[in-house]
């Protein structure tokens, strides 16, 4: 079955970096869009930034000139390097992949999230 698994959370004070990743595996036969979503306390999950197949990029106002998303496919990767981070950026960070499988079956797919928080 296909995974995805992120990693590179914590806490951190305001004005620090961090860098997220993400990993796919499993039966995957290739990757279309990959993204970064985040979730606060009480809010909904949206959209933070997408990179896709052919490397156009879009990033939420709020994130852009402090965050770069990044891929590789040959590890089936997905990339948020987060830089000058504010406690605004607090949330549960989620990576998505479209993706289809060996089985031709296309979806989207959702890691587990991994908890940033900025805090002084």
């Amino acid at each position: 079955q296909v995974k995805l698994v992120e990693s590179g959370g914590g806490q951190v004070q305001p004005a620090d970096s961090l860098t997220l990743s993400c990993l796919a595996s499993g039966p995957i036969f290739s990757i279309y869009t990959m993204a970064w979503y985040r979730q606060a306390p009480g809010k909904e999950r949206d959209l933070v930034a997408h990179i896709t197949s052919g490397g156009t990029i879009e990033y939420t106002d709020s994130v852009k000139g402090r965050f770069t998303i990044s891929r590789d496919d040959a590890k089936k990767a997905v990339y948020l390097q987060m830089n000058n981070l504010e406690p605004e950026d607090t949330a549960v960070y989620y990576c998505n992949m479209e993706l289809t499988t060996i089985q031709a079956r296309t979806n989207h797919y959702w890691g587990q999230g991994t908890q940033v928080t900025v805090s002084s």
